[in-house]
């Protein structure tokens, strides 16, 4: 076991050989939190003979349990496998598969995502015929901080009576709970709150975790909301060992609940408990730390630490301002492609990050104009595609029969035909009879009370299910959803020529590929199982080892790391966004930004647009107050600059030293390294040449342009239209004479 502790330094070593009790470490960004829980658990099984069974780890995302797992196995062996490491909400399923049955449900209950809690809640706002817009965005808001908090409707009504539309979103609320209920179904905020309240009302539940868990672990402490707090203080209360790792320089969940006071809070809940820091960064540069350490100074809401590094000053932080959204995507995919082509790195080095997903378009459009592969994180997942959800929704009704929201989903789809009114008449029989929509359903054909329209129109649909329900007692989930994919006839269904009905067949036999490799990575699990992961699904999941620029917002970026990190759109009303409303809301932003800023090992570029079209007209803008702040422009440098146009590259600032604030000084210049060009004669590409290209096709050269920065064509093609493309980079080929 020393070999192990020999991996840590001497900051990380305190709190791992502190065991017993209540233990909080304050750790800074890249400080090696993942190596000391890991190394902490190791020690508990090897020295201190503790039964893996009755340790727990808690993170945040899949990804995170996953790579502590892994080490841990490489540390441990097969002996991990006897540990509890998942996310929150994974730990509160299991405890409620186990024994939610008795608060009233059934163990098979459902999990809605954000796409189905919208249904429900729309569906009671036109029963209710409330006419007032976006009540459903606000009620859904409201529904989730009312069950964060852990409060009840009239509790919540109670304390915000103040609220525009407060009477409306209490109706809506109780309502969408009383649906839920009928659905064998909960929310994901439910998972966290229903689990604490059957550890409340129900003793065996709760001295099962008690005496399960001896000592808990919990990563990214910062971001706990408070049921999750309260989650961690109730299971822990029997030992006390409580082991709680965060750094509240990171919390940037408060918009959905999460609570960096529960980093201040641990210390008077656990009288006893100790704490530590962690200020040593392994990942970045001083340059960039200087910068993230500079920034956050400005909160106040922390615990002072100033991390530090040996790792050298690095490259200067470089800083573009450009005229406008397009020059500065053109910049920045320009410096990637000399960075590449010059600087030794890959693609997959590079991340783009940015405050709003909104802000995203222009870059995408360059890259896929310069021919680099590229992925968006944060904005459209795979499993919300609508092929993708239309499959789930029928898994979802085999795995629990009460499900009418994903039935509703599925009884119309392909068409067959049933309209409101069959759905109706269905609906209100089962009213009258007591029985619920599916149940009426698969026996149809048999019954005399209904319409003969309505039993035609249905009895293919339960012919179906009822084909479905025998399949799925004998085979396995692959074999399920081949066979649902075949009875559907989705390729054919699809299967039109187009384009479009070409990507959603390949996204289906992704979708088969996916279950079949979730079966082979957990052995005997079966449907429930399966659209339990799906339902804790994270986009960022996707991140493989490919050779991509990564395009981001900061709040997927957290926990990652690039070589390379652009940080775009720092104006104010950007980045921060515009709705700054309260001290606790600024810094909040800021410490996204201090989150932004910490995920670039070696290179870090900031950039802002002098112009940007947002919201419906083009605005002038001005820095980011974190620019400022950070050291990255200059403090004698004015702020409110007119527009000022700057073609390609970076003009760079140092930040300097990593433990000081930097020097102000006017921002010195150095010429950007330009990126390096495509050689061969261009001679050919003039007007009316047909050319093609990796992304758009076939085109044909409408005009060429000389400008001073380079040389640009306008191309016509048949997919997409015009577009213009920097010769000297896009990846064009001339079309053979044939």
């Amino acid at each position: 076991m020393s070999f192990l502790l020999d991996e840590l330094n001497e900051e990380q070593k305190k709190p791992v050989l502190d065991t017993e009790g209540a233990v909080l470490v304050t750790a800074g960004a890249g400080s090696g939190k993942t190596r000391l829980l890991t190394h902490r658990i190791a020690y508990l099984v090897n020295e201190k003979g503790v039964d893996p069974y009755r340790i727990l780890a808690i993170t945040f995302t899949n990804k995170a349990a996953n790579e502590m797992r892994e080490r841990l196995s490489n540390m441990l062996g097969d002996v991990v496998d006897g540990m509890l490491i998942s996310t929150f909400h994974s730990m509160c399923v299991r405890i409620l598969r186990r024994f939610i049955d008795r608060i009233g449900y059934n163990k098979n209950f459902s999990i809605y995502g954000e796409d189905e809690k919208e249904r429900v809640v729309k569906n009671i706002i036109k029963a209710r015929e409330y006419e007032i817009d976006d009540l459903h965005k606000k009620a859904m808001w409201s529904i989730s901080d009312a069950k964060n908090s852990g409060m009840s409707v009239d509790e919540y009504k109670k304390q915000y009576e103040y609220y525009d539309n407060i009477d409306e979103i209490s109706v809506i609320y109780s309502e969408y709970e009383k649906e839920l209920k009928r659905n064998n179904a909960l929310d994901y905020d439910d998972l966290l709150l229903v689990t604490y309240r059957l550890l409340l009302q129900d003793e065996d539940a709760l001295s099962y975790c008690q005496n399960r868990f001896m000592y808990i672990h919990v990563d990214e402490f910062q971001d706990t909301n408070t049921i999750q707090y309260a989650l961690v203080r109730l299971i822990g209360a029997k030992y006390g060992n409580v082991f709680a790792v965060g750094d509240e320089d990171q919390c940037i969940y408060g918009w959905r609940g999460a609570d960096f006071r529960n980093i201040f809070n641990f210390t008077q809940d656990f009288p006893d408990s100790r704490v530590y820091k962690l200020e040593r960064n392994y990942r970045s540069t001083r340059n960039i730390l200087s910068a993230a350490n500079t920034l956050i100074k400005h909160n106040t809401s922390r615990l002072e630490k100033t991390l530090w590094t040996d790792n050298g000053d690095g490259e200067p932080i470089e800083f573009l301002r450009a005229g406008g959204e397009n020059e500065e995507a053109t910049a920045v995919v320009s410096s990637i492609i000399g960075l590449v082509r010059n600087g030794g790195y890959k693609f997959s080095d590079c991340a783009i990050l940015m405050r709003l997903n909104a802000t995203t378009r222009p870059f995408e459009e360059k890259l896929i104009q310069y021919g680099i592969p590229h992925k968006i994180f944060g904005g459209f997942k795979f499993f919300e595609r609508k092929e993708i959800k239309d499959i789930l929704a029928y898994l979802k009704v085999l795995a629990n029969p009460d499900d009418n929201e994903a039935l509703m989903r599925i009884i119309n789809f392909p068409k067959r035909g049933i309209g409101d009114g069959t759905i109706a008449q269905v609906r209100n029989y089962g009213a009258v009879t007591r029985r619920g929509m599916l149940d009426i359903i698969l026996d149809i054909e048999t019954n005399s009370d209904l319409p003969a329209p309505v039993i035609k129109k249905m009895a293919g649909f339960a012919t179906l299910l009822r084909a479905l329900y025998e399949k799925k007692k004998n085979c396995t989930i692959t074999d399920l959803v081949v066979y649902l994919v075949n009875a559907l006839d989705l390729n054919v269904l699809y299967g039109d020529g187009g384009e479009e009905g070409r990507n959603r067949i390949m996204h289906i036999e992704e979708f088969v590929a996916s279950v079949k490799q979730f079966e082979e990575n957990n052995e005997g699990a079966d449907l429930g199982d399966y659209l339990q992961m799906i339902s804790l699904y994270s986009d960022t999941e996707e991140m493989d080892d490919g050779n991509y620029v990564s395009i981001a917002t900061v709040h997927s970026a957290k926990g990652l790391e690039w070589k390379v990190v652009y940080i775009v759109g720092m104006e104010e009303g950007i980045f921060p966004i515009v709705r700054l409303d309260s001290k606790d809301n600024e810094q909040e932003e800021r410490r996204l930004f201090y989150v932004a800023i910490t995920r670039a090992r070696e290179r870090l570029f900031v950039s802002q647009s002098s112009t940007r079209f947002i919201y419906g007209q083009r605005k002038q803008m001005f820095s980011s107050r974190f620019l400022k702040e950070a050291g990255i422009v200059s403090a004698y440098q004015e702020i409110g600059y007119a527009p000022r146009r700057i073609e390609y590259g970076m003009s760079s600032v140092s930040t300097g030293d990593a433990v000081s604030k930097p020097n102000p000084k006017p921002m010195t210049q150095r010429p950007a390294v330009a990126p390096a060009k495509q050689t061969g004669d261009m001679s050919a590409f003039v007007a009316g040449a047909e050319v093609t290209h990796p992304k758009f096709g076939k085109g044909v050269i409408v005009t060429v342009t000389d400008e001073h920065n380079g040389k640009y064509a306008q191309v016509s093609f048949a997919k997409v239209g015009k577009i213009t493309l920097a010769l000297e980079y896009a990846p064009l080929k001339l079309c053979s004479g044939e």
